[in-house]
């Protein structure tokens, strides 16, 4: 009985690391906050594999698993993108610069924008959350993928590998792109790969390849780039399929 409450718990050590994210955040430091979302994939795949291995399919866990999801992949990076924008904490002192007529008030109204990513993530899991179509792919923007992106442009900020993104008006029209992405039925691959066979799997491959470099050579930064570089993959992915209508509802 207890072996069957290990995918539950693994979902709960994933909102754990959610919360602490935010906690951090709030408290200032940002790349903490942010590398928080590293571990909540890393418990967020692990309950999904253990529940197969264990064999549960408790509805339940889905459901939980959904909850734990929006807070570690929406309202976490939600907090990271404000933080951002606002740029008033110690760590990103000097590193967000400004561009136009903004002050700190309007900044502080700015920022709101990033709500757009918990508000949608929220839509997104709600909306497939029993959605049988996902089984081999996704259809938009997943909110791990989503949060990871966040994490990468956070570091990539902090240690001014992406300083050019650095101002507040980019960044919340970035937190307004890829909150629409979420939404947006575009087919994207997945790595549940039905064979190995590199005719089918070669553009997961070759991107398998590049964020291997990417992370390679720009550290936890280069998360950003690989999300960028998914969606880019995605869309040739499309165009390479024999079938390229998107998916209907």
């Amino acid at each position: 009985m207890l072996l069957r409450k290990v995918p539950d718990l693994l979902t709960l050590a994933n909102l754990l690391c959610g919360c602490v994210g935010i906690w951090l955040c709030l408290s200032g430091e940002i790349t903490a906050g942010a590398r928080m979302i590293i571990f909540s994939a890393v418990f967020d795949f692990l309950d999904g594999m253990s529940a197969r291995l264990i064999g549960v399919n408790n509805p339940h866990g889905k459901d939980l698993d959904s909850l734990a999801d929006v807070v570690s992949f929406g309202v976490l990076p939600g907090f990271i993108a404000m933080q951002l924008i606002q740029g008033d904490t110690e760590q990103l002192e000097g590193l967000i610069w400004l561009w136009g007529p903004e002050t700190h008030s309007g900044l502080h109204y700015l920022s709101f924008a990033a709500f757009l990513i918990p508000l949608l993530s929220a839509y997104r899991l709600a909306l497939f959350n029993h959605d049988t179509r996902q089984t081999d792919s996704f259809i938009g923007l997943a909110t791990p993928a989503n949060a990871l992106f966040w994490c990468g442009l956070a570091e990539g900020i902090c240690n001014e590998t992406w300083y050019l993104l650095a101002n507040p008006l980019i960044i919340a029209l970035l937190a307004f792109i890829f909150s629409i992405l979420l939404l947006v039925p575009l087919p994207m691959f997945s790595f549940k790969l039905k064979s190995a066979s590199w005719s089918t799997n070669k553009i997961a491959y070759i991107f398998l390849v590049c964020c291997i470099a990417l992370l390679g050579y720009l550290g936890l930064a280069g998360l950003c780039a690989c999300i960028s570089l998914y969606l880019v993959f995605s869309v040739l992915a499309l165009f390479n399929s024999p079938d390229k209508a998107l998916p209907q509802k």
